[in-house]
């Protein structure tokens, strides 16, 4: 046992869960999600679960606790991070963690104070709470503490955190509901709409990781879809092209546009400044579809680019406020 105080950092979020251990890295990396039977027992958590969705027998729930990336279920949530503490500690750990986690940028103090709840009920020592734009940005290497605006775009599963941080701290930022999740959402609709076919979430997905854009292709990607008839209720395969996708989430990618938009309106000109200097980075997973720093930047007018490990900023960032608690404690929230 290598030290005494075990820390570990968490990165909440609505479609995964990352777990970082000091010295060890990102050592866990699996699906928020919870597999519950009819009377309320916990069946299945993370990989095992979501291989369980849209799969299950009718007794069986597969579903996320976290929703838009704030605790929707308290219960499960709580028995999720008891199981991911556990799993990273391993079962011969007698020393209760220090834990960080992660919330996004727009939570209430009442939300916050429920992760904190969870973590602590869940078996932390201590449990201190940090928002999510400022981990990415600690994660991406962005030198938070100094005098100059950085612009930070995290775009998850179930929110977009856009900040702008200076001095260590977040001086504008905003967090709307529409990412990952509702981009699938707007691909199954669009699929249903113009195809007259059912697809589940998963392949909703696939597709949008296989031939989805954020602007349209010249050389678009095709992609062989199956799902159930409409109207028939068999399946069937139909062939998707890139730019009906773009065409589908134009409204979503509007949004995300459009918070980012926002934030510029409420930045200190001096801020903004920097930032054209030193562009837009963005993170989180959802960054990473197709051509989206490239739309950003059409749409803004300043230039964007996605952070190396741009899945992991988050679970990194944690790692490194882990480190330096004391630095960084302007921007935590400790709570025994």
């Amino acid at each position: 046992m290598a030290s005494l105080a075990r820390k570990l950092g968490i990165d909440l979020g609505t479609t995964n869960i990352l777990v970082f251990v000091p010295g060890k890295g990102i050592i866990l990396n699996e699906p928020s999600v919870v597999a519950v039977s009819g009377d309320n027992k916990i069946l299945a958590i993370g990989a095992e679960a979501k291989e369980m969705i849209g799969r299950t027998p009718e007794d069986i729930i597969a579903y996320r606790p976290m929703k838009d990336g704030v605790i929707a279920d308290y219960r499960v949530t709580e028995a999720m991070l008891r199981h991911y503490i556990n799993k990273s500690l391993g079962k011969w750990n007698f020393f209760k963690p220090d834990v960080l986690v992660s919330v996004p940028a727009g939570v209430t103090s009442t939300e916050r104070r429920a992760v904190i709840e969870a973590a602590l009920k869940a078996g932390a020592k201590n449990a201190y709470v940090v928002k999510e734009p400022i981990l990415a940005a600690i994660g991406a290497g962005v030198p938070i503490q100094e005098a100059a605006g950085h612009m930070i775009v995290d775009i998850g599963g179930g929110t977009i955190d856009v900040a702008v941080i200076s001095l260590g701290g977040i001086v504008a930022s905003t967090s709307v509901k529409v990412a990952g999740n509702k981009i699938d959402a707007a691909i199954q609709d669009y699929i249903k709409r113009t195809h007259n076919l059912y697809v589940g979430d998963k392949t909703a997905e696939e597709i949008k990781i296989t031939i989805g854009s954020a602007i349209p292709l010249d050389e678009e990607l095709v992609m062989d879809v199956k799902g159930r008839d409409f109207v028939l209720g068999l399946p069937r395969t139909v062939e998707l092209r890139t730019n009906e996708i773009t065409k589908a989430i134009s409204k979503e990618l509007r949004e995300m546009v459009k918070a980012i938009k926002d934030v510029f309106q409420e930045t200190p000109p001096e801020l903004s400044s920097d930032i054209i200097d030193r562009g837009i980075i963005m993170t989180g997973g959802s960054s990473m579809l197709r051509n989206l720093p490239e739309l950003v930047q059409r749409r803004t007018g300043v230039k964007a680019k996605l952070a190396k490990d741009a899945l992991f900023c988050v679970a990194l960032g944690t790692g490194v406020a882990l480190d330096h608690l004391d630095v960084y404690k302007k921007s935590i929230i400790s709570k025994r």
